[in-house]
């Protein structure tokens, strides 16, 4: 992505709240399945990788033009965590590599909304602070997301928090309001005329002076009550403009005013049968936003919009954003985009947007979405990057990361990913079917380079040992040769319902691109959900 292209980035970064994201697998299967994959899995820890950035980290800064004095407060920040929190550590790091790259893709007048809960965000706008500079902090936005949790020990917590930056001091913003309460228009503005619904309030104000205010009108003395006239400027404005309003008299205005209707006379009074003259505040817009958020409920369980993701966010919430800091045909980017909340959300306002995602499973699942309701076509209104579409594609992928490429491939054909380093036993991912004993599993290997037929015995010894494994697939760029056959074979058939199956079966890259093929099972729970261009993106890059 191009430097200074992007006008919002919104991004619900995943950090240390104990969750197993695999529930998104679990809803997709039914089944429990504890060693998948770790593509949702919030816990962190340093690794060789981290020791290896942390080293760097100053390099790195330096890099993106971060002066002296926050590279040395970064340094003895970053030792304090090591000795104390190396958890808080590692997350810190992966996040800073990538918010130090979002800040180059951020126009000067652009804008970030980084979506976090309590437990994270103090250690993350320090993060922050230094990279975006703290002059640039708008707002700590705070989301009640559910309206109760009960805790014997601790007030309940039952919000997020969403910190703002800005590029610069010159930033979009656009005023969003939401809807009044129905108890506070039935209080405030009980009063009602053909220009809608109003309150009344004061036309004048404490004190007396000099000049126009401080004159009578329509026999109406405001110098008697120690008082002046105070014409709401918006009000007049409205009605002949500004330039004009500004040479128009006290009195002027009070007769525009009320020849507009603006101005209410109370039946009864002391002058001529009429009561002092009260101004007619019409109800226009909402509520202006604010920086806590108690209107917007979160995703409930029976919710059309829910995805199975389980910390999806409400559309309306990221609409409120985008509306709030971007304009119609700008690009929003979210880096962390899960199950496509923001893409769904600048879809609707009219914004061109850009996605990423690690799991290749949000990606095919808001490719579906943006298809089937949304009703954009793969290729015109939008692109999928990253994720191979033949088979020339798919060697690629494999020549440059051989464990995304075993990610991809488990579920592209519809199975589930197991943990990297998770010492699996030659077990690359599993794939589930329904019978009418329950769920089933078919084990799946992945061999992206030249196979053997002792490949295929291990498989069988995989097979064996599995007992509730019916099936295992080996999924490969070659085609296997007679030999390997012949040793499938040897594993035998699984019979249900009358109908045979082989224990043992083969699919390659071209056969699932190029010619649709499926593993044979008698039913599949694949790992899909079904349900300006702009684009969407696998990042391969990135790794758990």
């Amino acid at each position: 992505m191009h430097s200074n292209s992007v006008d919002l980035i919104y991004l619900d970064p995943p950090f240390n709240s104990k969750q197993n994201y695999n529930l998104m697998y679990k809803n997709l299967t039914g089944k429990p399945v504890p060693d998948q994959a770790q593509a949702f899995c919030d816990t962190w820890e340093m690794d060789d990788e981290k020791e290896e950035l942390l080293r760097n980290m100053p390099v790195l800064l330096r890099e993106y033009k971060v002066n002296n004095e926050v590279i040395e407060f970064w340094r003895l920040w970053m030792r304090a965590l090591r000795d104390t929190q190396p958890h808080v550590l590692a997350y810190l790091l992966y996040m800073t590599r990538r918010l130090l790259h979002m800040k180059v893709i951020l126009k000067s007048t652009g804008s970030i909304y980084l979506h976090c809960d309590p437990t994270a965000s103090h250690y993350i706008k320090v993060m922050m602070d230094a990279i975006f500079d703290h002059r640039n902090f708008q707002n700590e936005v705070i989301w009640k997301r559910t309206s109760a949790h009960a805790n014997p020990n601790r007030w309940g917590p039952v919000h997020d928090v969403i910190l703002f930056y800005t590029k610069s001091d010159k930033f979009t913003w656009n005023s969003v309001y939401q809807p009044y309460d129905p108890e506070y228009l039935k209080v405030k503005y009980k009063h009602h005329d053909e220009k809608g619904h109003y309150r009344l309030s004061d036309l004048t104000g404490a004190g007396w002076g000099g000049g126009d205010s401080g004159k009578d009108w329509q026999g109406f003395s405001v110098k008697e009550i120690g008082r002046h006239w105070a014409i709401p400027k918006e009000a007049i404005a409205g009605i002949v403009g500004a330039d004009k309003a500004a040479l128009m008299t006290t009195q002027e205005k009070l007769d525009s005013l009320n020849a507009h209707g603006f101005i209410y006379w109370t039946p009864r009074g002391k002058h001529n049968g009429r009561g002092f003259p009260q101004f007619k505040r019409y109800l226009v817009g909402g509520v202006p936003i604010q920086d806590v958020i108690t209107d917007i409920s979160p995703i409930n369980s029976m919710a059309k919009e829910r995805l199975g993701y389980p910390t999806q966010k409400p559309i309306a919430l990221l609409e409120r954003i985008i509306r709030a800091s971007s304009n119609e045909g700008d690009v929003v980017f979210d880096p962390f985009c899960g199950c496509g909340t923001t893409i769904y959300a600048a879809e609707k306002t009219h914004r061109q947007w850009k996605g990423c995602d690690i799991a290749i499973l949000s990606v095919n699942l808001v490719r579906d979405v943006l298809e089937d309701k949304y009703r954009l076509v793969n290729g015109v209104n939008f692109e999928v990057d990253g994720i191979p579409v033949s088979e020339e594609q798919a060697h690629a992928l494999f020549k440059r990361d051989p464990f995304q490429f075993q990610h991809w491939f488990v579920e592209k054909v519809g199975g589930f990913p197991t943990r990297r380093l998770s010492g699996d036993k030659g077990i690359d991912g599993r794939l589930y079917f329904e019978t009418k004993d329950g769920l089933q599993q078919v084990v799946l290997s992945v061999k992206g380079g030249k196979m053997r037929p002792t490949d295929v015995r291990d498989l069988r010894g995989v097979l064996e040992r599995e007992s509730d494994a019916a099936i295992a697939g080996m999924l490969s760029l070659e085609e296997p040769s007679k030999a390997m056959r012949e040793e499938a074979a040897r594993a035998g058939m699984y019979e249900y319902s009358g109908i045979l199956y082989p224990r043992i079966q083969f699919l390659t890259a071209k056969d699932v691109l190029e010619e649709r093929r499926e593993l044979r099972t008698p039913t599949k729970l694949g790992s899909r959900a079904k349900t300006g261009q702009s684009s969407f993106a696998y990042d391969e890059a990135t790794t758990y």
